[in-house]
C-alpha cells in the first residue's frame, strides 16, 4: 500500500497581521511620523523635498505624490514661493462634502440636511447645558450685544447671516473648546452654500431675533428647561423649511420656492 502524501490545510492568516500598505500610503505615514517625531505644530516648516528625499530614502516622485496627497487633507500646507508647512486644521472638505451631497439628496426629496440639523441640534442643546453649569466662567456681555444688534437689524427687515452666526460663536466661546465654533461654522457653511436651493426663509426676522433672546436669556437664568425649549423652538425655521421642500410638487424644487 502506497502512503499519500499528507496534504496540509494553509495556515489561517494571523488576524493580528496588519496588511501591507502600498507604496504611496507608506510615504505618507513616514511624513506624517516625522512631524510628530520632530514634534512640529500647525503652520511650522517642512523639511524642503531634497531634505525628505534624504531623511526618508525615497525619490523625489515619492516624496511630491506623499506631500500633494497630505496637502488634500489638510496635514501639509504647500505655499508656492515660501515653502511647506505642517497644515491647519481645516473642515473645508467637509464642508464642501456635505453640501455637494445634500444638494443632491434635495433633487431626489432625501433629507440629509434634516439630519445635520438634528445632529446641530443636538450639539447645541448639549452645550447651553454645559454653560449653565459653568456659571463662573460665564461672560455673556458679548453675547447681549450681539443680540441687541440682530433686534436691531430685525427692525430694519433682515437679519444678517453674519450676526447669526456670531451669536453661536460668542455663546460658546467661554466653553474654551476652539473645536466648538470650527464644527458649528461647518454646519453653517453648510447651509449657506444651499442658500439658493432651500429659498427665502420661512420665519421672520422678528422672529429670528425673539428666539435668539430667548436662549441668551434662559442661558442668563440658568434655567435649563428654557434653555432647551428656547433651543429647540430655534430650529422649527430650519424643520419647516426642509418639510416643505420636501412636500412632493409637480416641478423641480426650485419651482417651489
Amino acid at each position: 500500500m502506497t502512503d499519500r502524501p499528507t496534504q496540509r490545510k494553509p495556515a489561517a492568516p494571523d488576524r493580528r497581521t496588519r496588511p501591507r500598505l502600498s507604496r504611496a500610503v507608506e510615504v505618507q505615514e513616514a511624513v506624517k511620523g516625522l512631524i510628530l517625531e520632530r514634534r512640529l505644530a500647525a503652520g511650522d516648516p517642512l523639511p524642503t523635498e531634497s531634505e525628505l528625499m534624504e531623511d526618508l530614502r525615497i525619490s523625489r516622485n515619492s516624496v511630491r505624490e506623499a506631500l500633494k496627497a497630505l496637502q488634500a487633507v489638510g496635514i501639509v500646507d504647500i505655499r508656492h514661493g515660501f515653502g511647506m508647512f505642517v497644515g491647519r486644521m481645516s473642515f473645508t472638505g467637509f464642508v464642501d462634502e456635505l453640501a455637494f451631497h445634500s444638494r443632491i439628496t434635495l433633487q431626489d426629496g432625501r433629507n440629509d440636511l434634516g439630519y445635520l440639523t438634528e445632529i446641530r441640534e443636538v450639539l447645541e442643546s448639549g452645550l447651553v447645558q454645559r454653560l449653565i453649569d459653568r456659571p463662573q466662567e460665564l461672560d455673556l456681555a458679548p453675547v447681549a450685544e450681539v443680540t441687541e444688534r440682530m433686534e436691531a437689524e430685525a427692525l430694519a427687515g433682515i437679519v444678517s447671516p453674519e450676526t447669526d452666526r456670531l451669536f453661536h460663536e460668542l455663546l460658546y466661546r467661554p466653553l474654551g473648546n476652539p473645536l466648538v465654533g470650527r464644527l458649528l461654522g461647518a454646519f453653517w457653511e453648510v447651509f449657506y452654500q444651499l442658500r439658493d436651493e432651500l429659498g427665502a426663509p420661512d420665519e421672520t426676522p422678528a422672529d429670528v431675533a425673539r428666539r435668539h433672546r430667548d436662549i441668551y436669556t434662559a442661558i442668563a437664568a440658568a434655567d435649563k428647561t428654557a434653555a432647551a425649549v428656547a433651543m429647540h423652538a430655534h430650529f422649527d425655521g430650519v424643520r419647516g423649511k426642509l418639510a416643505r421642500l420636501n412636500q412632493p410638487t409637480d416641478g423641480p424644487v426650485a419651482e417651489a420656492q
